[in-house]
C-alpha cells in the first residue's frame, strides 16, 4: 500500500493537507535552504521542494512511499522575502509590502519510485497601506516570525488583504488544487 508522507514541519500545510481529506503522515526534511547566486524565485522554491522530498524518500528506503515536499516564498521587484531573521527583518518586509501587489510562490515537489515531479504556482496578494504602528502591533503578537515575506494571511494580516489573483492555499502555504492533481497522476503511474 502507498503511503502519503508530508516533507514539511509546517502546521499549515499539515492542516491543509488534512483539510483535503488525505491520511498522510510527517517527516520534516533537513536541507539547506540558503537561496543560490542568480537563482530565481521560482527556480529556488522548486529547487527547495525538491531536495526535501528527494531527502526523506531516500531517508525512507520505502518504494512505496509517496513523499510530498514543498517551499513558500514572497518576491516583489525581483526581490525574495524569506522567512524574517527578526522583529527588525519582519518589519522591513512589510514596509515593502504595504500599499503594493507582491507575489507568493510555492514549489511543490512529489518524490516516489516512478522519480520526481515538480511544479510551482505564483498567487499576486495586494495589501493596503500598513501604518508603522500596525507593522509593530502584528510584530508583537509573534505571528510573521515563521512565515515567508513576514505575515500569515490566514491571521492578523487578512485584514490588509482586499485582494488575490490565484491560489488562496498557495498563500497559506500549500496549494492544493495543484498538489491533488500531482498526487492523483503520480499514484496512477505504477512504481519501475
Amino acid at each position: 500500500m502507498r503511503r502519503l508522507v508530508l516533507a514539511s514541519a509546517s502546521p499549515r500545510r499539515r492542516e491543509l493537507l488534512a483539510q483535503a481529506g488525505f491520511n498522510f503522515e510527517v517527516r520534516p526534511a533537513n536541507v539547506n535552504e540558503d537561496l543560490r547566486p542568480g537563482e530565481d524565485s521560482i527556480a529556488y522554491v522548486v529547487r527547495v521542494a525538491r531536495d526535501k522530498a528527494e531527502a526523506v524518500y531516500a531517508q525512507m528506503g520505502d518504494p512505496e512511499a509517496i513523499i510530498l515536499g514543498a517551499d513558500t516564498t514572497v518576491t516583489l521587484d525581483g526581490q525574495i522575502l524569506a522567512k524574517p531573521e527578526d522583529a527588525r527583518d519582519a518589519a522591513r518586509m512589510l514596509r515593502i509590502l504595504s500599499g503594493r501587489t507582491h507575489r507568493v510562490i510555492t514549489g511543490v515537489a512529489i518524490a516516489s519510485a516512478t522519480g520526481t515531479e515538480v511544479a510551482a504556482e505564483v498567487t499576486g496578494v495586494q495589501f493596503l497601506t500598513i501604518k508603522d504602528a500596525e507593522i509593530a502591533a502584528y510584530i508583537d503578537t509573534g505571528e510573521p516570525m515563521d512565515k515567508a515575506g513576514g505575515y500569515g494571511i490566514q491571521g492578523y494580516a487578512a485584514r490588509w488583504t482586499p485582494r488575490i489573483e490565484g491560489c488562496y492555499f498557495n498563500v497559506v502555504g500549500l496549494p492544493l488544487a495543484l498538489v491533488s492533481t500531482m498526487l492523483e497522476a503520480h499514484c496512477l503511474r505504477e512504481p519501475q
